[in-house]
């Protein structure tokens, strides 16, 4: 090979290189943002990447031109004097040329009740999700399994049978029986796609019809619920998303609903044990409707907020992550039927650039009341809200296995943003 042909592969890997940086750069850019009135936002990109205002629904909303910081209201001195909320529509362009906009919500800084009470979940989800597969034994004594090459896995939710929407595993039993062993067309979604399949269910011993995968449509327990907006009626519980336990995964839901709960007995945890709340989940009354599942904890609207005993009048600011500071605060939990309790507790680390998941404090539980009666932090206490100098900063979200006294929270603020 010449020196010549080498020069130009090499000079082609460069350019790809340069290439792949650049797409890297501008694909991890987020295209939703939601910020608080005074908040900074920063953007990183690298050189010839630069992000202009294309327009803004409020003039007293500071205008970013070629640099990559936007702080709303930076030059104002009273924001209760000014309103600042509204849109910011940014233009990324890469060397002059426009290759990507991004949306800023400005939203109002807010004032939240923090909970602390424990309650009880209910979801149903959007369809009904595949937890398992299993071999099934036909009538004529053959072991069958009808899904195998469909491309259904574990994780996917089936939505439809020939068309037809599945809301519920008796439906889904429905269709498959009137089916008699005739191929049906399935509609399931994987990852926000949906995608289309056939299966032949199999007649069994019992002259039922099966295809073979175990489904659920519910999932239900315990936990805290962290905060009620009375301004808009909504409200946040646990700071982090109810997973499935067999796919791991974020459930998707259609619906749920909280109600009230009762403390059985209190497993005090240990290290390498974590304890938890058991608790029973009563059916009545209903305290509210849960209208989305994130990362960042369950969201709804309460419809019985006096079953909480919530008073309206003691309302909290919510921190700004840069406010928040390392040091003694408070948890407001439920491990007594009837009575919640502010514990003292220790931020020993705060993750001030984390906007990729719900961990943004490490925190330690040094009250002795909490560890004599629960040992540290146990299951049913994620979403405990956290008080520091009169403001909510934060929600318990996990233990951490091999010291229980430890846990990490998840910023007040990425939750409130989550709220509508």
């Amino acid at each position: 090979m010449s020196i010549f042909k080498k020069i130009s592969i090499l000079c082609t890997l460069v350019v790809l290189l340069i290439c792949l940086v650049y797409v890297s750069d501008i694909a991890n850019l987020p295209e939703d943002v939601i910020i608080f009135e005074g908040e900074t936002l920063t953007l990183n990109t690298i050189f010839g990447v630069n992000i202009e205002t294309k327009s803004t629904t409020n003039p007293n909303i500071e205008k970013i031109e070629n640099h990559k910081t936007l702080t709303v209201a930076a030059d104002v001195q009273n924001l209760e004097d000014v309103d600042c909320t509204g849109r910011i529509n940014l233009d990324v362009k890469l060397f002059g040329t426009t290759v990507k906009e991004i949306s800023v919500n400005v939203i109002e800084n807010t004032e939240v009740v923090p909970i602390g009470n424990l309650i009880g979940v209910k979801l149903y989800t959007n369809g009904v999700l595949v937890v398992g597969m299993s071999e099934i034994s036909g009538n004529d004594n053959n072991d069958y399994k009808p899904y195998e090459g469909s491309g259904i896995e574990e994780g996917d939710v089936i939505v439809k049978i020939d068309e037809e929407k599945i809301t519920c595993t008796s439906e889904l039993t429905d269709k498959i029986n009137s089916s008699n062993g005739k191929e049906m067309n399935i509609t399931y979604i994987r990852d926000g796609e949906t995608l289309n399949t056939s299966i032949k269910a199999v007649r069994t011993e019992d002259s039922t019809y099966k295809i073979g995968l175990w489904v659920r449509d519910t999932a239900a327990g315990v936990g805290t619920a962290t905060f009620y907006d009375p301004k808009g009626g909504g409200f946040a519980s646990l700071g982090h998303g109810i997973i499935d336990p067999d796919t791991e995964q974020l459930i998707d839901i259609a619906s749920g609903e909280i109600v009230t709960a009762d403390i059985l007995s209190i497993i005090k945890g240990e290290n390498g044990n974590p304890g938890r709340i058991q608790g029973s989940i009563e059916g009545e009354p209903t305290i509210g409707k849960i209208y989305k599942n994130t990362p960042y904890g369950i969201y709804g609207h309460l419809t019985n907020a006096n079953s909480l005993f919530i008073d309206t009048n003691k309302l909290y600011p919510v921190a700004l992550r840069n406010e928040i500071k390392l040091g003694d605060a408070t948890m407001i939990s439920t491990l007594q039927n009837g009575q919640t309790k502010e514990y003292s507790i220790d931020i020993e680390k705060i993750y001030v650039n984390n906007n990729l998941d719900n961990k943004s404090m490490i925190i330690r539980i040094t009250d002795e009341e909490l560890l004599n009666k629960a040992g540290g932090i146990i299951q049913g206490m994620s979403g405990s809200p956290i008080i520091q100098n009169g403001k909510l900063i934060g929600a318990l979200t996990h233990v951490m296995v091999n010291d229980v006294t430890l846990g990490y929270a998840v910023f007040g603020e990425l939750m409130v943003k989550n709220l509508y």
